[in-house]
């Protein structure tokens, strides 16, 4: 099994060390992990800081892979937090260090985060979904260090701040777009199982797109918990795997130094 999201205390909203997290992984069976912190310049919501200490998690990074490399393969990543008036920074971080993947997430848009609400402040809830995705592709355009985009529909986990559903035709066709706009650059998409985490019915992306991502011909996608502690590490993987089994996914995709290979499902 691979799992290639996951966070430690280098990351402001976690409390696990690294070497526990690995050492959960081993004891699950895990041939592969992909730690992926936090990094967010900018992020709105000043109650939390989503910086990094670069320099000692690239050294915890650096000593755990050579530290666990007889019993699993530590994949060294990265959680990027992308917004358009940051984009500078964010290139500049992405290529400060030998990454082996890196995960491109839009948490905010337009200077709003979308946890605390504020983004959906003054939008219906259609123009809320137009400019959400709308703003992803804006993002996609100008940044390419990446490897796969983040929960591509975390939007739908915040349902609750928008006052009725927002129907998937709505903005399907932007979604196209931002899928042949990543097809196109050789870039994936991830399959996020957080939902989980959180006892919602989201997955993200939606069923939906994942057939849609399918029928464009996309092939790279990585499964990840988003654990932010031990036990989450691979939870509901058997179920993501028949899921991504049936909708005709053969493969699922690993990185190493931000080069794509492929695991047969």
């Amino acid at each position: 099994m691979y799992d290639y999201h996951m966070h430690t205390s280098f990351s402001a909203d976690s409390t696990a060390s690294m070497e526990e997290m690995i050492e959960s992984a081993i004891k699950k069976g895990f041939k592969e992990i992909a730690i992926t912190d936090h990094i967010d310049y900018d992020y709105p919501d000043l109650q939390i800081d989503f910086s990094l200490d670069f320099e000692n998690y690239h050294n915890a990074l650096e000593k755990n892979a050579q530290k666990y490399k007889n019993q699993i393969r530590v994949v060294k990543g990265l959680e990027m937090g992308i917004q358009k008036h940051i984009l500078n920074e964010c290139m500049a971080a992405a290529n400060e260090y030998p990454y082996d993947f890196i995960i491109a997430s839009v948490h905010a848009a337009e200077k709003k985060d979308l946890d605390t609400g504020a983004y959906f402040e003054n939008k219906s809830p259609y123009q809320s979904y137009i400019d959400y995705y709308t703003y992803v592709y804006d993002c996609l355009k100008e940044f390419k260090d990446y490897s796969v985009t983040g929960h591509l529909s975390l939007i739908d986990r915040y349902k609750k701040y928008i006052s009725e559903p927002v129907a998937y035709n709505v903005y399907s066709d932007i979604v196209e777009e931002i899928f042949k706009l990543i097809i196109n650059d050789g870039k994936g998409i991830e399959l996020n199982a957080s939902c989980y985490r959180y006892n919602t019915e989201e997955l993200m992306p939606s069923i939906e797109m994942l057939k849609l991502y399918k029928e464009l011909s996309g092939e790279i996608i990585t499964v990840g918990s988003d654990a932010h502690s031990p036990e989450y590490i691979g939870y509901k993987f058997d179920y993501i795997y028949d899921l991504l089994s049936n909708i005709g996914f053969k493969y699922i995709a690993t990185f190493n130094n931000m080069k794509v290979d492929f695991v047969k499902l």
